[in-house]
């Protein structure tokens, strides 16, 4: 999948072995245009590195109206370059949003690997992280961080 950012593109190479649930979910909502011209609402860059997307309220809270199972082991781990589903601080609660980790993480093995990303895609969110994150509400990057689209291919 191509993740088209105002910011630059992103190659996800998806990983339906591990994820097959969240891959077919990612897939399904990207082929029916769910992730275009939507913002990416979180950056982190203390403790976690990741810059999360798939929300389209932009708030944190929205979805696709529905969940998905967790697709983790024990040795999940989040180096740089993994994109991951996010979740609602519960088990089996993934839907749309995901994050992408542009630095190696420390994250609890709660979050299912969908892909990974290579060096271009980890500098394309670098180059958001470098604009760094709003003063007033502390999550969200200065840096336009908006998903025009995904393409499948």
């Amino acid at each position: 999948a191509t993740i088209e950012l105002t910011a630059g593109d992103i190659d996800v190479t998806m990983d339906r072995a591990t994820a097959p649930c969240t891959v077919n979910s990612f897939v399904s909502l990207a082929e029916q245009g769910f992730y275009d011209d939507t913002v990416c609402h979180r950056l982190v860059d203390t403790g976690i590195f990741i810059l999360q997307c798939g929300d389209p309220t932009a708030t944190g809270t929205g979805g696709p109206g529905y969940t998905i199972p967790d697709e983790v082991t024990s040795g999940t781990t989040y180096p740089a370059g993994t994109v991951a589903m996010a979740n609602r601080g519960a088990k089996n609660t993934g839907g749309s949003q995901f994050f992408l980790v542009y630095a190696d993480t420390n994250l609890p093995a709660d979050y299912t690997v969908l892909g990974t990303m290579d060096q271009a895609g980890i500098d394309v969110v670098g180059s958001i992280v470098s604009q760094g994150v709003d003063a007033v509400d502390q999550t969200s990057p200065i840096a336009e961080a908006k998903i025009t689209s995904i393409t499948l291919g």
